[in-house]
């Protein structure tokens, strides 16, 4: 199954923050290291603020996108299997809270190279750069020693 519209694209964003939101209000609960549970909470805080911003750019944009055609970008593509079940252990934690901002940074980047709509590709580019930082400040704090073992090469 792939994403044929404009109004699918930002129905899924708007889907896939608030579920990374959900998750991230458990987590930031259930994280023991300070600096993790600082990050889950800005985490959080970012998908409160994101999620009603993809649903008023659907909103905003669909008229004028209602004919573009989108091609090639399959939803199987931005699914994860995640499970929050029972108590998890930082390290835990800590490998989906970057399985999750990767799966956003990835459809978002895929998202903004299909619309056509300069302001929402633009929007969408800089939702990328902020997931990288996320990213990039998870992946520090994966390599102290703490979370020995996290990265597998």
């Amino acid at each position: 199954m792939t994403f044929t519209t404009f109004g699918a694209i930002m129905g899924f964003a708007a889907e896939m923050v608030g579920q990374a939101e959900e998750i991230y209000g458990i987590l930031s609960q259930e994280a023991e290291e300070p600096e993790l549970k600082e990050i889950l909470t800005t985490l959080l805080e970012e998908g409160r603020r994101n999620r009603p911003l993809m649903e008023r750019m659907r909103r905003e944009n669909v008229t004028e996108m209602i004919l573009e055609p989108i091609t090639e970008l399959p939803w199987e593509d931005y699914k994860i299997h995640h499970s929050v079940q029972g108590r998890m252990g930082d390290a835990d934690i800590l490998k989906l809270a970057l399985a999750l901002e990767e799966r956003e940074r990835k459809f978002f980047q895929d998202a903004s190279s299909k619309l056509s709509l300069p302001e929402v590709a633009s929007r969408l580019r800089k939702m990328v750069r902020k997931k990288e930082e996320n990213l990039a400040r998870l992946e520090r704090l994966g390599m102290r020693p703490s979370f020995k073992g996290i990265f597998v090469d």
